[in-house]
């Protein structure tokens, strides 16, 4: 399964979009490696993500053969470590937010 697929439907990233912008920013690494949105995820991959002002680690445990429900969302990672990312307020600014100026 794609990784941006994947981290929609575990729940990690709501929307694929997102999760491929987050890629496309080399935010994310697998087995600590920057990867694209298009990298394939197996069982057993370390996921880092940093997202916002969060950074997760996470165990891939299962990987789906489709969608899944809510409530099996939580059993696809285990969750290996999460800390707060202390950023600048200029980074929060969006590049489409600069359009409008």
């Amino acid at each position: 399964m794609r990784l941006d697929k994947f981290l929609k439907v575990s729940r990690i990233i709501k929307r694929r979009t997102v999760a491929k912008l987050v890629c496309d920013n080399k935010k994310i690494k697998i087995n600590g490696k920057v990867v694209k949105s298009s990298a394939a995820v197996k069982e057993n991959d370390i996921l880092e993500i940093e997202y916002f002002n969060r950074y997760i680690k996470a165990k891939i445990v299962t990987v789906p053969s489709g969608n899944v429900g809510k409530a099996d969302a939580s059993d696809l990672i285990e969750i290996m470590e999460t800390k707060k990312i202390i950023t600048n307020d200029e980074d929060l600014v969006r590049e489409d937010s600069l359009e409008d100026l």
